[in-house]
């Protein structure tokens, strides 16, 4: 044998250098260096991904940012509408029509408060009921709050009646003070009704813009005041004074106790802390003025001592 023969020329080689027995496998690449070929889709993105991971991705290299959307080609998604837009066309129109009344609501009611504090005009004398009706009594606008000079005066409404008793006889009750009693349903009270609030107080200065000094009506609007006031009064009365049977409320009268509200001490202004009265002469109740909650037979007992008949 050849000197320079040094093992078989065909097939590998042993450490000893003898031939390595048949059937044994050749030594290979390692796995992370074979890439294999991927011809389409996210295959070969996930491929290419195992490699970076693998070796590590290089400063050149670009990959998907972290919470970015992608398409299944690898496209970014487009944007989705939000808001009204995103909902289904019927809630779109639904959702419409709702703030086109809120807006139409919006201008109609501002529009009916400048024509109720603007001056006189054209639209506000020809639409003057539907505007007052449109604002009274829930958006009713006082503007002494912004006067030069605030009203300073607490106002009390007070009222008594005189009744019939079943002998024939008569008995005045006390001095009740109506507007005491609305104050203590309004205090610690978080929704207090609007007549507890403003029946009381409106009516009287309707009664006061509509008289003079004398207590005397100014016009057709003087009696219709008095008529308010008047029937107001019967109801708080009939409220809380108990009737002994066969009693029945006769007149009514009523004053108003008003007095000033003193200065803050740092004020140098000088007021008359002195209440002032104004007594108002004896109503005759009438048929109409009772309450609804009155019986039948009260009305006729009035209607018939009104026309003589008992």
């Amino acid at each position: 044998m050849d000197a320079y023969d040094k093992g078989p020329r065909d097939g590998p080689v042993g450490p000893d250098g003898s031939s390595a027995p048949d059937g044994a496998d050749s030594p290979s690449v390692p796995n992370e260096a074979v890439v294999p070929s991927v011809s389409r889709g996210t295959e070969q993105t996930s491929v290419a991904q195992e490699v970076h991971e693998g070796h590590g991705a290089s400063e050149t290299d670009e990959l998907p940012t972290k919470g970015e959307a992608h398409e299944p080609g690898g496209g970014p998604l487009p944007d989705l509408p939000t808001g009204i837009a995103g909902l289904p066309r019927g809630y779109q129109l639904a959702a419409a029509l709702a703030l086109a009344l809120v807006a139409v609501t919006v201008c109609v009611h501002l529009g009916m408060m400048f024509l109720h504090v603007a001056p006189a005009n054209t639209v506000s004398k020809e639409h003057g009921k539907k505007i007052y009706d449109w604002v009274y009594p829930e958006f009713e606008q006082n503007w002494k709050l912004f006067a030069p000079n605030p009203l300073q005066q607490n106002v009390a409404v007070q009222a008594r009646a005189q009744l019939r008793t079943a002998d024939g006889g008569r008995r005045v009750t006390d001095w009740y003070d109506l507007s005491a009693q609305d104050g203590a349903a309004i205090d610690h009270n978080l929704l207090p009704s609007h007549t507890q609030q403003n029946q009381l107080r409106r009516a009287w200065d309707f009664f006061l813009s509509t008289h003079d000094t004398q207590n005397r009506p100014t016009g057709l609007r003087g009696e219709i005041s008095e008529r308010y006031v008047r029937r107001i009064v019967l109801l708080r009365i009939d409220r809380h004074e108990s009737l002994a049977r066969g009693e029945s409320i006769d007149q009514v009268q009523v004053r108003s106790r008003t007095t000033v509200v003193r200065p803050p001490k740092w004020s140098d202004e000088k007021v008359n802390a002195k209440p002032v009265l104004r007594v108002l002469p004896w109503w005759s109740v009438t048929p109409d003025d009772l309450p609804l909650a009155d019986d039948t037979r009260a009305r006729r007992d009035v209607a018939a001592e009104g026309s003589g008949t008992r």
